[in-house]
């Protein structure tokens, strides 16, 4: 892969590219047992679906209640009824662990003169919460959120928020999603994009096009010289 020349800023994905949405499920293995697996799956399709859907309907709710909403699907499709294990999960979800190569992935970007920045969905509070739990929070220079437009990724407005808070060109940002939708949605947007595809997932069917395929964060900074 070439490096990516003239980057100003590495803007992150959250949910799923620096925080494992996984995590906060396993912490409650014992409870979950054999349906841990479909709950984690379930929870996370229906989580997008409904973001897709409100932007769609322009029926906007933030991320909090989308991801809690999710979750009571989750729960009744697989008939867990469990006494508080809803309420826990949602507290555990504000602190879900970060991969184990972040760290050092934005303490490199940053000391080669990068800004770094999450632009996720996520509300500023989880955002906030998360990053901090997570030990990241220094490592970044903003935190963006979709409730500053009131609307979900992929539309244009999400990415747009990026290039207004940074000063910078969409084509001087390299933004970072291990969400193929995602990541294709910045690239038809003007951003230059790195697909971190950890699951080895297809090329999408698509506006846009990667600039780049990692399968791990960590070949990011050799990527933008850092």
């Amino acid at each position: 892969m070439a490096p990516l020349r003239g980057i100003g800023a590495c803007v992150f994905d959250a949910y799923g590219t620096l925080l494992d949405v996984a995590s906060a499920a396993h912490r409650c293995r014992h409870e979950l047992g054999d349906k841990l697996d479909p709950l984690n799956a379930i929870w996370r399709d229906k989580q997008l679906q409904y973001t897709w859907l409100r932007s769609l309907q322009d029926r906007h709710a933030d991320f909090l209640q989308v991801t809690g909403d999710a979750l009571d699907f989750a729960l009744d499709a697989l008939g867990i009824a469990e006494p508080g294990l809803r309420e826990r999960l949602l507290d555990l979800y504000r602190t879900l662990d970060a991969y184990p190569e972040v760290p050092a992935t934005l303490a490199r970007l940053r000391k080669a003169g990068l800004k770094t920045a999450i632009l996720s969905n996520g509300t500023p509070d989880m955002l906030e919460a998360a990053s901090k739990a997570a030990g990241i929070d220094r490592l970044l220079d903003h935190i963006l959120s979709v409730e500053a437009v009131g609307t979900y990724k992929p539309h244009p407005s999400v990415y747009r928020l990026a290039v207004e808070r940074l000063a910078l060109p969409a084509d001087s940002i390299a933004f970072v999603s291990s969400n193929g939708w995602d990541a294709y949605g910045a690239s038809a947007f003007g951003m230059r994009v790195i697909w971190c595809n950890r699951r080895g997932q297809c090329a999408e069917r698509l506006p846009g096009r990667p600039d780049a395929v990692v399968g791990s964060l960590d070949a990011i900074p050799d990527l933008l010289g850092a």
